[in-house]
């Protein structure tokens, strides 16, 4: 970036320079031409006088003359007369200028000078024509030619382009060094900040750019950095968590069957006691293929790889059905099923049945007993909310944020493989938000409530 900042610099300044010179040198041009034009206009005028007031007394050899005494004291002015047949009539100068050329610009009166070459020699030059009052000449014009030699003007010019080229060529590399300097100077932040962002490892998440020794100009990416780093840090945490309780979690079956197993073949056993070991043991790797199951879901939830297959239900007829399908774990603590309000939405069947018979199993599993789990279906002018209300155990306000983390329980002494894996808010939450809505808790002393809303059917 530096190096394109400096030539970058050294261009627009070359050519900024360029331009000027250019203009200078049109300026100085325009202004010789000027001053050549006010002296040859003049002298074109003296000339034509002089020829148009000659009288009958007057011959050629006086008009000669009058024309010579008119350019005293101007060297380097040229005078010609070219009669109609292109005959010089009268020419002060030894240069051979083009008759042609010159007749040619008096029939075509161009108020712009031109320039005649001669001897090598460049010379400004204008041509009219004009009528001699002598009778002999009175009714046929001649035409009148006046060149001033422009040699001096050249010289100046080559030598202002010389020196403007050498001019340019040290604005430059001054340009170059200077820009590389500013340009150094003003990314010095830039590397700072490169600098810094080195200090962050994996065992370093915690660390941020400080914004307040930043310009203004990058203190917005420096904030924009510190953000994008503490979102890393919080998945870096939470992926490490994750992978702890995963662990930890396999770790109680995976020992469990190694340990039943061990058990099993210290010694000979009947056919009994090895089909019930077995039977454990199937227990266990169901607990697993759950677990895996639903860490499998839960990762194409958070890739974005879980597509809904959309239909529109019924809410109320699917709580009957999952009512039906708790009815006997419901029995037998004494718990009683309600639900009021309905609506129909448009989402995943399988994944939303999933979804709310979780809120219903662990509304069941921590529901006070003889007591009832209600759902209230609210219809509201956007969306539909869903709340699963029990009166049970009360879910400490520290931990109404975390309930929706994976394999977080509010009590952990309450760790079996009957309470599931510990994944069920977790795909819960998944679950929702993938069909466009948000899922909330709360909890009193009386009841414990999860709120779900959902969009309104389109």
């Amino acid at each position: 970036m530096t190096a394109r900042l400096t030539m970058l610099f050294v261009l627009v300044s070359s050519m900024v320079l360029m331009t000027l010179g250019f203009v200078i040198a049109a300026s100085v041009d325009k202004h010789f031409e000027d001053q050549d034009m006010e002296v040859l206009t003049g002298k074109m005028a003296l000339a034509r006088h002089t020829l148009e007031k000659l009288g009958p007394m007057n011959d050629m050899g006086a008009v000669m003359q009058s024309l010579d005494n008119s350019l005293v004291g101007h060297h380097g002015l040229e005078l010609m007369v070219i009669g109609s047949n292109q005959q010089i009539l009268f020419s002060n100068t030894t240069q051979a200028f083009s008759i042609s050329a010159i007749t040619h610009s008096a029939q075509h009166g161009s108020s712009k000078p031109a320039i005649w070459k001669s001897n090598g020699q460049s010379y400004r030059g204008i041509a009219a024509q004009a009528t001699i009052g002598l009778p002999d000449y009175a009714q046929v014009p001649v035409t009148v030619a006046v060149a001033i030699a422009i040699v001096h003007h050249q010289v100046f010019m080559a030598s202002f382009q010389r020196t403007l080229w050498a001019f340019i060529v040290v604005a430059a590399v001054l340009s170059g060094v200077l820009g590389w300097v500013v340009a150094r100077n003003g990314l010095a932040p830039l590397h700072m900040m490169r600098e810094q962002t080195k200090a962050v490892t994996a065992q370093r998440m915690s660390y941020r750019l400080p914004i307040d020794d930043m310009p203004i100009e990058l203190g917005n990416l420096a904030q924009s950095l510190n953000e994008m780093l503490a979102r890393l840090e919080d998945a870096f945490a939470r992926l490490t968590d994750f992978s702890s309780d995963i662990a930890h979690e396999l770790r109680t079956p995976v020992s469990n069957l190694m340990t039943e197993t061990q058990v099993a073949l210290s010694r000979d056993r009947s056919e009994s006691e090895y089909k019930i070991i077995l039977e454990s043991n199937v227990e266990e790797f169901e607990h697993l293929a759950r677990m895996i199951s639903d860490m499998l879901l839960l990762a194409k939830a958070d890739n974005g790889l879980f597509v809904p297959h959309l239909a529109t239900i019924n809410l109320a007829s699917e709580f009957q059905a999952l009512f039906e399908y708790y009815d006997a774990v419901a029995d037998e603590k004494g718990v009683r099923f309600s639900v009021s309000g309905d609506g129909a939405v448009s989402v995943d069947r399988l994944m939303i049945r999933r979804a709310l018979g979780n809120l219903l199993s662990n509304a069941i599993r921590h529901a006070t007993p003889n007591t009832s789990v209600g759902v209230v279906i609210q219809e509201m002018p956007h969306e539909f909310e869903i709340r699963v209300e029990n009166t049970g155990d009360v879910i400490p306000s520290e931990y109404l944020q975390r309930v929706f983390e994976r394999f977080f329980r509010a009590d952990p002494s309450r760790q079996h493989r009957s309470e599931g894996t510990g994944l069920g808010l977790a795909i819960t939450k998944s679950i929702i938000v993938a069909h466009g809505g948000s899922i909330s808790v709360t909890s009193d002393s009386r009841t414990t409530s999860f709120s779900i809303k959902l969009p309104r059917q389109s």
